[in-house]
């Protein structure tokens, strides 16, 4: 009952016929109940379809169907199963790939004789044994990963968050070394796991002439006893299940800045960075893609929302923070990198009020 009236809201707001209402109707109802009522942040008692009938309101009646045909034709909305989907070829495209990658230039092998040579096989699950997952924020999907992966990787190779005191790090190592029978065993790669990158400036960036972020906090979580726990060339390996074309293609060089600027410094011997999934930047809410919508994000704008945190991507968060312009929402969040008019609410105090389709959660952290 409460969806079939917000459909007949839907259908005043937007000026539709009987037959157009009908065709949209069946098309919002499938994608209601296949994606979008999934999203975790709605206000109590609404869906994506009451949701999108209040959103549309804040809009003038002429801009409504550009508003609409965004959501219709450009939104990217990741689900649950398409997010536990990228957790679950973690594994085999990348932790399996890059220990055998090892292995075979170790001992001078092709990668595929490695499971008919006993040593390779033997150094393998070694190798495996002498990984750690560590989950860099609560959208890493840490427990899915280790229940995709039961049986191959033990409890004692998962950790929930960065900030390991000094206790855990002996206790991990203890364990590590207990398995292997081998007093003297460290890791030799260290998985740093995420959900999503917009720009990469939360996982490492320069600001007021210092190095911060995620990675950075990483080293200042593990430097005191990182000979203890690391094996000399250890890999620490980031790895993101979603990422943009932008975050993919600046991380790496940021990085390599970050070891220049340090100087003689010490820092991990080895840091890659890796992506499930890298979003096209042919995506982005841009003047030239999508002019009509672009304007509408130009006009409905509140600037109260920019904080201290949204300000070291830019001068505002119109198109998301660091300008990254992304119509992307994840089922238990919506990336800040994504249209303001997606996630933000306000109530003009510095502009227009905005009504958020996909209400955002704000973590801040790095």
């Amino acid at each position: 009952m409460k969806q079939r009236l917000a459909m007949q809201v839907l259908g005043e707001i937007m000026d539709w016929d009987d037959d157009r209402a009908q065709k949209e109707f069946a098309w919002l109802r499938l994608m209601s109940d296949f994606k979008y009522d999934s999203y975790g942040d709605y206000v109590a008692g609404a869906r994506f379809i009451e949701s999108l009938a209040d959103w549309l309101q804040q809009f003038e009646r002429k801009e409504r169907a550009s508003a609409y045909q965004f959501i219709r034709k450009s939104l990217l909305f990741f689900s649950a199963s398409e997010i536990q989907h990228l957790v679950e070829l973690l594994y085999p495209e990348t932790v399996q790939r890059r220990l055998l990658s090892l292995i075979a230039r170790n001992l001078a092998i092709a990668p595929y004789r490695i499971w008919s040579h006993p040593e390779a096989t033997t150094e393998f699950l070694r190798l495996r044994r002498q990984s750690l997952f560590i989950g860099l924020s609560d959208g890493a999907r840490i427990d899915g990963f280790r229940r995709a992966n039961a049986g191959r990787i033990s409890n004692e190779q998962v950790v929930l968050a960065t900030e390991i005191n000094s206790a855990k790090w002996k206790r991990l190592v203890k364990d590590l070394r207990s398995d292997l029978k081998n007093d003297a065993a460290r890791f030799a790669f260290v998985f740093l796991l995420d959900d999503f990158v917009g720009t990469g400036k939360t996982l490492l960036r320069k600001e007021d002439n210092q190095w911060k972020g995620r990675l950075h906090r990483f080293w200042e979580a593990l430097s005191e006893c990182v000979d203890e726990v690391l094996d000399p060339g250890a890999v620490i390996h980031v790895h993101h299940y979603i990422a943009t074309q932008q975050a993919a293609a600046e991380i790496d060089p940021r990085h390599t800045q970050m070891v220049a600027d340090r100087g003689g410094e010490r820092w991990f011997d080895k840091v890659e960075f890796s992506y499930g999934m890298i979003l096209p930047k042919e995506i982005c809410v841009t003047d030239s893609a999508l002019p009509e919508f672009f304007a509408i994000t130009e006009k409905y704008y509140d600037s109260s929302i920019e904080t201290r945190h949204t300000d070291v991507g830019g001068e505002h968060v119109k198109r998301g923070f660091g300008g990254a312009a992304l119509p992307l929402v994840l089922e238990h969040n919506t990336p800040n990198n994504s249209i303001a008019l997606l996630w933000a609410e306000s109530t003009g105090e510095k502009g227009k009020p905005m009504r958020p389709l996909f209400r955002r959660r704000q973590r801040h952290s790095g």
